[in-house]
């Protein structure tokens, strides 16, 4: 296993296999807040937007094992960058494993995502296992500066989770 190590705010990166990469992040929040920010469209809007200048054009998630869901990323200059993928499995609220596959030109082949989310005193680890359809894809897509853009999305996360505790009481 390589570690490509500790980014800014806390993903922690590895790869546990030729093919896959492991993030690794801990929030302050308990697992049922966390599932929430990862599978209500209403949140994942506030949180999964991309970096400056972009949004989201369609969020759409059908969570249910068969269902699906749909990510569509436009820029301001009218560029857009899209997602699809299929929920393979779901145990509220500690496990969701999900394909994926960006449009073209993004596609590198369809991932399977695996995320964990595991709470010990209202603190949550979130343990997510992507694996690429090969060691290059896999290779390219952490060239592709995927890390950063995987922080500052769980950052808002971590913004997101605080203002759900205030209201949660």
């Amino acid at each position: 296993m390589t570690a490509f190590g500790r980014v800014a705010a806390g993903v922690v990166v590895t790869t546990p296999s030729a093919c896959e990469i492991a993030l690794t992040r801990h929030f302050a929040a308990p697992c049922r807040l966390v599932f929430r920010t990862l599978t209500e469209p209403e949140l994942v809007r506030r949180w999964l937007y991309g970096p400056e200048g972009w949004g989201f054009a369609v969020c759409e998630i059908d969570l249910r094992v068969g269902g699906t869901f749909r990510y569509v990323w436009r820029h301001e200059d009218g560029k857009e960058m899209g997602m699809s993928g299929e929920y393979r499995q779901i145990v509220r609220p500690d496990l969701i494993v999900n394909t994926e596959r960006f449009d073209v030109p993004f596609d590198s082949g369809e991932s399977r995502v695996t995320t964990a989310l595991a709470e010990w005193e209202d603190q949550t680890t979130l343990i997510m296992t992507v694996q690429y359809v090969s060691q290059e894809a896999r290779d390219e897509a952490v060239a592709s500066n995927m890390v950063k853009g995987i922080e500052a999305g769980f950052g808002r996360v971590e913004m997101l989770l605080e203002s759900l505790l205030v209201e949660d009481g």
